[in-house]
């Protein structure tokens, strides 16, 4: 009798560890996309407050072709003179501590577009950073592309 005992409690948590393991994926898979908007959304933030300074002439820019955006990621990191120089209210400020990973491929590597690109371009131009997108090429639960968010 313990002997069937024994087999039967063995079917039924495997049966449980078949249920719960696809639930254990699922679950990983929405952590993922909710750190990924997350990400997206602090460096479209840094991206706007970058082009907000550009625009009230707190960041001054030598080249006409970035349109008040960064040149690269980077440039959001090293920090920038914001204000007169001159002035002792002068200050460095930086948008964003590191760039983030992104949690789809697990790289630090994003794709970028540039104002002057199409809004669904895949290259970047190089002029300036005006969006940033995953490089992932897998779907997302809703069925959309993680490229396209």
């Amino acid at each position: 009798m313990t002997y069937l005992e024994l087999l039967v409690a063995m079917a039924v948590l495997a049966i449980l560890a078949t249920v719960a393991l696809p639930l254990a994926r699922w679950d990983q898979k929405r952590r993922d996309e909710a750190r990924l908007r997350t990400s997206l959304r602090m460096m479209r933030g840094a991206i706007d407050k970058y082009k907000e300074y550009t625009d009230q002439g707190l960041i001054i820019q030598s080249d006409v072709e970035q349109k008040g955006y960064p040149l690269t990621l980077e440039e959001l990191i090293e920090g920038i003179d914001v204000g007169d120089p001159e002035s002792p209210e002068s200050k460095e400020i930086r948008f964003l501590q590191r760039i983030l990973v992104d949690p789809m491929t697990g790289e630090v590597e994003w794709g970028l577009r540039s104002y002057q690109d199409d809004w669904d371009s895949d290259s970047w131009g190089g002029e300036n950073v005006y969006d940033v997108y995953s490089l992932s090429d897998r779907r997302a639960l809703d069925g959309t592309y993680y490229r396209d968010w």
